[in-house]
């Protein structure tokens, strides 16, 4: 075994045992650390200095996207006019590993004026941080997985381990669901999957590939070429869908030879074609195509009548898939 993959091994594992150490220690501190933030009408105001302050900002943007509206907060700009963001309705969630980091405790007078229930993040318990906390989670750790036992490494996984049990201890408690997460990720795929319906995706109007059953199947192949989602929706003298052909239900006419100027449309078609409604969402639309194992479809109202199309590439560009 080489000596670098002996080194990452022996960190992996150093820093796994000191979160599995965090957790046999956790507390009722948890607990009321979850029932100050439940209790709060304002936001988790974050802070901490250095490496502390790197997962401090993570810590933030955990807890904001999953429901509780939190900003880190740097402790030094804090004591020069960025305390003005912090109300007596927020929470102070303060990290530092000595719980003597001079920037935050700096603060700690200015909290207690303003009255601001204050949450320690800290590695030792009766420093002057987690003294003059209203809660105090515990993130010592009983060595650093560096072999100097000098840069912080374990202390600050455990960190944000912590940090994320507590940003899921919240989700569980607000009811977050997976709704709630989209609507904060609008941009990611998550989001889209959940947010996008059909009708936001599909062809619609003009741009829908349409031929009546009496057409030839010369016409239904220019209409086809012409939209360009390989299919085209046959519909009867109403108006309504009566089948589909597909780019495949071509090549079959081709290959029987079929004669494609006095072959109709409502001959060579699939006659109830699989379809979807506008207003499901793009997700199912596209779990349907896969458990069909097809690339187009068409999307109907209520009385049966077209009004879009898509194919896997309208998913694609979507960023469904």
């Amino acid at each position: 075994m080489s000596r670098a993959l002996d080194n990452a091994r022996r960190t992996l594992a150093i820093e796994a045992d000191a979160i599995r150490a965090a957790e046999r220690s956790l507390d009722g501190a948890f607990e009321r650390t979850t029932e100050l933030i439940l209790g709060s009408q304002g936001r988790v105001v974050v802070t901490g200095m250095g490496k502390s302050g790197l997962i401090g900002r993570k810590i933030a943007a955990t807890l904001a996207s999953t429901g509780t509206p939190a900003f880190f907060m740097h402790p030094a700009e804090g004591s020069h006019g960025d305390l003005g963001m912090v109300t007596r309705q927020d929470v102070v969630l303060a990290i530092s590993s000595s719980g003597e980091t001079q920037e935050v405790v700096a603060l700690l007078p200015l909290l207690q004026r303003l009255k601001v229930p204050l949450v320690a993040m800290v590695g030792r318990l009766d420093s002057t941080l987690g003294s003059r906390s209203d809660a105090v989670l515990d993130i010592s750790v009983e060595t650093e997985a560096c072999p100097m036992n000098l840069a912080p490494t374990a202390s600050t996984t455990v960190t944000l381990a912590l940090g994320d049990a507590l940003a899921v201890a919240l989700l569980e408690e607000r009811g977050f669901t997976p709704e709630d997460f989209a609507r904060f990720h609008p941009g990611g795929s998550l989001g889209k999957r959940l947010l996008l319906h059909i009708r936001d995706l599909m062809h619609t109007d003009d741009d829908i590939p349409r031929v009546p059953t009496t057409a030839s199947m010369r016409e239904a192949l220019l209409e086809m070429t012409s939209k360009r989602l390989g299919m085209t929706a046959v519909e009867d003298g109403e108006g309504r869908l009566a089948g589909l052909i597909t780019d495949g239900d071509l090549r079959r006419a081709l290959d029987e030879e079929m004669d494609l100027l006095a072959t109709t449309a409502g001959e060579a078609m699939t006659p109830d074609p699989h379809t979807i409604g506008p207003d499901e969402l793009a997700a199912r639309g596209l779990q349907f195509m896969e458990e069909k194992a097809i690339n187009g479809l068409l999307v109907v109202d209520g009385d049966h009548c077209v009004v879009g199309a898509l194919n896997m590439h309208d998913f694609l560009r979507a960023g469904v898939i």
